[in-house]
């Protein structure tokens, strides 16, 4: 029997990764949009846990790239001007491949392995066009019995809240006793399920810098990888 009733996977970082060179990727953005380069990836994914909810992928990046140009020198602000961001987001935006993904070690054998045991369901930080397209990428777009995407607009605000985590468990008719999440993230994945009463699982990824205070968010279980996800069920 397994040890829970539904499994939610997060995707990216955790079911996935980007095969696009985050250097590259925003070296590429700033020549794009004629902008002096003022910031690295790590800037972007550090500033990500503070941004206000976003309706769009295109109000999310613009609301990126102004929140880290005023964390920079004073004058980076001022060279960027009003309209800096939003050519930003939209050369960003032109250059990411969302289809460019592979699966993280382990991962699709952990969601083979999942799907065997009961029912399994998606948690992700991310709109639903986006997403879809990394699931078709991977061939796993119908391997979920739910996929919760935000939708601010429909009162599904992205993790930590608890509203996709509700969402989930509502649809697979299971209680936050008898079910678990796993996620790369402390603060969204683990402090969310927290939240709710979930067991977590938490992938720690090298050289990736967390949010949330470890003695706060507390995991039920700690993975390297998705390869020792069996010793957890």
């Amino acid at each position: 029997m397994a040890a829970y009733d539904a499994i939610y996977f997060d995707l990216d970082s955790t079911l996935c990764e980007p095969i696009q060179d985050p250097d590259t990727l925003l070296a590429g953005t700033f020549d794009d949009a004629g902008i002096e380069p003022f910031c690295t990836p790590a800037d972007l994914r550090a500033a990500i846990p503070d941004l206000p909810t976003a309706e769009t992928a295109r109000e999310f990046y613009e609301s990126l790239f102004s929140t880290v140009a005023t964390q920079a020198e004073p004058h980076v602000q001022d060279r960027l001007g009003s309209d800096g961001p939003a050519e930003l987001a939209a050369a960003y935006l032109e250059r990411e491949d969302p289809t460019a993904v592979e699966f993280r070690p382990g991962a699709k054998t952990a969601l083979e392995f999942a799907r065997e045991q009961g029912p399994v369901g998606l948690i992700t930080n991310g709109g639903r066009e986006t997403q879809t397209q990394k699931l078709r990428a991977l061939d796993i777009e119908d391997a979920f019995d739910v996929r919760v995407f935000t939708d601010p607009a429909a009162g599904i605000f992205p993790k930590p809240d608890t509203a996709p985590f509700e969402y989930a468990l509502r649809e697979l008719e299971a209680t936050p006793e008898t079910a678990i999440h796993i996620g790369d993230s402390l603060h969204a994945d683990v402090g969310g399920a927290n939240a709710i009463g979930l067991d977590s699982a938490w992938i720690e990824l090298e050289n990736q810098v967390q949010h949330g205070d470890p003695t706060v968010h507390q995991p039920t279980y700690e993975l390297g990888t998705l390869e020792s996800f069996e010793a957890i069920l």
